[in-house]
């Protein structure tokens, strides 16, 4: 059986836990909103200055919400839709908030519709530790884009995950996309 090399340099941080020191960490914000936490890279994000959405791959913000690339995706696109606070409970959210984040949703969908021809959605949020929130503390949602025949969200081949976009590329790409016309 023949066997070819998959790179995918940037899951490295995350496989051996030392995402602290990366270039998003190194990011200070000038003013961190009101009850921000600090060592949270969705906090960082939604105070961050626009000069700064590249290298912490945030490509939308509104008044209630951040949507930030996913650096270690399930499928490339993969986004993250958060609240600009630092919620852990939907209940901690205001109707605005609330209301704003499902615009997010649906208008990021389509964008990733138009730009990646992403053909379904797993859309999710995982509340708390032991619902599999790998940052308990700030809600967001996942959106993860489909196509027919993918395997990347249940990798079937030893755990296998194939993306074939740099974060970088995706993050000219969806941005461009943005600026043709709002999510």
């Amino acid at each position: 059986m023949a066997f070819e090399t998959l790179w995918a340099p940037w899951r490295l941080g995350y496989v051996q836990g030392r995402e602290k020191g990366s270039p998003r960490e190194q990011v200070e914000p000038a003013a961190w909103r009101p009850g921000a936490d600090r060592d949270c890279f969705l906090c960082r994000a939604a105070a961050a200055a626009p000069a700064d959405h590249r290298a912490l791959g945030v490509v939308g913000t509104t008044p209630h919400a951040v949507v930030v690339i996913n650096r270690f995706p399930y499928s490339n696109g993969h986004l993250l839709v958060a609240p600009l606070d630092h919620r852990a409970a939907l209940a901690d959210l205001g109707d605005a908030a609330l209301l704003d984040l499902q615009h997010q949703l649906v208008g990021w969908c389509g964008l990733l519709e138009r730009s990646m021809q992403a053909q379904g959605f797993n859309v999710g949020l995982n509340l708390g530790g032991v619902a599999g929130a790998g940052l308990p503390g700030h809600l967001h949602w996942h959106i993860v884009p489909r196509w027919s025949g993918d395997v990347n969200f249940m990798p079937t081949t030893a755990g296998v995950r194939v993306l074939p976009q740099a974060l970088d590329s995706l993050w000219e790409q969806l941005v461009a996309a943005a600026a043709e016309g709002p999510p």
